[in-house]
């Protein structure tokens, strides 16, 4: 790390990886998550921005860098805002595609700090030219036919005087190991011709991988001699890396990426904006490409009533969460009070679904009551062969949750008192709202994922009642695919368990045929 005054903030160059999220190194994900802003180029997963968006306070500056690009900003002005930022004391972000350092002008940046006398650290990251081959199952080294690798840029086109690429040098490059080119989409047939005629033989082995990590990737195949014309045949436009030497015809035996059983299919997940689950994770993983549009935002209520019960929490004979959420925000209520799972001992725990239970074990408690079905009626029916009469319960859940529970538990001669911290509101409104309906209205949708009835109302709010039957809805439970169907949206699956694992297994079961 480069240090100066130490009343200035600090600047990470940070590589964002080619697109996939996950890609993102573990130093790069902790800056990310304690910053104060995040400068960031168009080909950074916009996923990668969500953790600061939901948690506020991060200033987030679109630096619109493109390659090739008309609308990208300038690096002089990128320049003089990192270093403005840093002089206001702010941590901040720069998020680049790839790596900083590999064709992404990072030390470029790292120049005009250093002349500042800005802080700066650099978190490398993986860059498109090693993982987009190796997502169309391509190695750029591999033992007795590719030796070593070179990384070239395609924007410089071998037919201008101006060239600083030693074209003929790259062709003897490809002829015993393989060249990747970055960005050179529209200059591969000058670039093909360049090869061949420095002595590259026409029938080399060839590819292109456009949007290379991200689940609508897409790979041509062809030799030297074919893969402009194909690239071209197939509508392949920027970001796209191009692969050329032997080890490209390595991928009709190790693709594995493009025969994931959901690749090409695009699902909506509703799911909270704010709302912890691996939902889009596990889809993308099985090749999903997923439009994340949450129809529902967690809005923090009034804690004092909750804080009120913890106080009393030794008095209750029951405490019943109903939600992943609900449990969030018990945990937050008990720090305050300075309390752990100690608390809880004269109590019983009752839950409503598998990863309700699974977020109370986290915070060291065990479930005592998990019922058959992950409904509320269910949790009722469980309850009720117990003796209740007189028994004090305390329920945790959202203002906007329904009265089954607490209703019939005050029927069977309990005392029952309901805090509720938090509430579901609707977003109708955004960018990504806007996505979503673009994508109904051009008929890109192959499914919507609905993990409860209040991200139903949610996305009928968004997409408008006229878009809704054109989708196809698959559903986490019963009471969530009643919703669906009196919403007027037809229901293509329902999971057999009410959580998240069983919800991707019935649109694994659902799509991938």
């Amino acid at each position: 790390m480069k240090r100066a005054a130490s009343n200035f903030g600090i600047v990470y160059l940070v590589g964002a990886g080619p697109g996939d999220p996950g890609l993102i190194t573990v130093r790069g994900r902790e800056v990310l998550d304690d910053c104060d802003a995040i400068v960031y180029d168009a080909l950074a997963n916009p996923v990668l921005l969500a953790a600061a968006r939901a948690r506020g306070g991060v200033e987030l500056i679109d630096a619109g860098k493109r390659g090739g690009s008309s609308e990208s900003a300038k690096q002089s002005s990128i320049n003089e805002t990192l270093v403005t930022l840093a002089r206001n004391g702010k941590r901040v972000v720069r998020l680049k595609g790839g790596d900083p350092f590999v064709f992404g002008r990072g030390s470029e940046e790292a120049q005009a700090l250093a002349a500042a006398g800005v802080p700066f650290e650099v978190v490398p990251g993986v860059t498109a030219g090693i993982a987009a081959p190796a997502y169309a199952g391509i190695p750029v080294t591999h033992r007795g036919v590719a030796t070593s690798v070179t990384f070239v840029t395609g924007h410089e086109d071998p037919s201008k005087p101006e060239t600083q690429v030693d074209w003929n040098a790259m062709a003897r490059a490809a002829g015993t190991g393989t060249v990747v080119l970055y960005m050179g989409v529209k200059t591969l047939p000058s670039i093909a011709h360049a090869l061949t005629k420095g002595g590259l033989h026409a029938d080399t082995p060839a590819a292109a991988v456009q949007w290379g990590t991200h689940s609508r990737q897409k790979t041509v195949v062809g030799t030297i001699s074919t893969l402009a014309e194909r690239a071209k045949a197939e509508g392949l436009t920027a970001p796209v890396i191009s692969i050329i030497g032997r080890s490209v015809a390595l991928r009709d035996e190790i693709s594995w990426f493009e025969t994931r059983p959901l690749f090409g299919k695009r699902i909506v997940v509703t799911r909270a904006a704010a709302m912890p689950g691996t939902l889009s994770s596990l889809l993308r993983a099985r090749g999903a490409d997923v439009i994340e549009a949450p129809s529902t935002e967690i809005e923090a209520l009034d804690q004092a009533p909750l804080d009120a019960a913890i106080t009393e929490l030794s008095s209750y004979d029951w405490l019943v969460l109903t939600s992943v959420t609900g449990v969030r925000f018990f945990k937050q209520a008990m720090d305050r009070a300075g309390l752990d799972a100690r608390a809880l001992a004269y109590s019983e725990v009752a839950v409503i679904g598998p990863s309700t239970a699974k977020a109370v074990r986290e915070i060291g408690v065990r479930a005592d009551l998990v019922p058959e079905r992950f409904v509320a009626e269910s949790l009722l029916e469980a309850m009720g062969r117990e003796e209740l009469e007189g028994s004090r319960i305390l329920i945790a859940t959202a203002d906007d949750a329904r009265t089954v529970l607490p209703d019939g538990l005050r029927a069977l001669g309990a005392e029952v008192t309901v805090v509720h911290p938090y509430r579901s509101k609707l977003v109708e409104s955004g960018d990504e709202v806007d996505a979503l309906r673009a994508a109904i209205d051009t008929g890109e949708v192959d499914a919507v994922t609905f993990t409860s009835a209040s991200t139903v109302h949610g996305f009928v709010a968004q997409a408008g009642n006229e878009r809704l039957a054109r989708v196809k809805a698959i559903s986490i439970g019963p009471v969530t695919s009643e919703a669906a169907r009196a919403a007027g949206i037809p229901l293509l699956a329902e999971a057999t368990d009410a959580t998240i694992e069983s919800l991707v297994a019935a649109v694994e079961e659902a799509l991938a045929s």
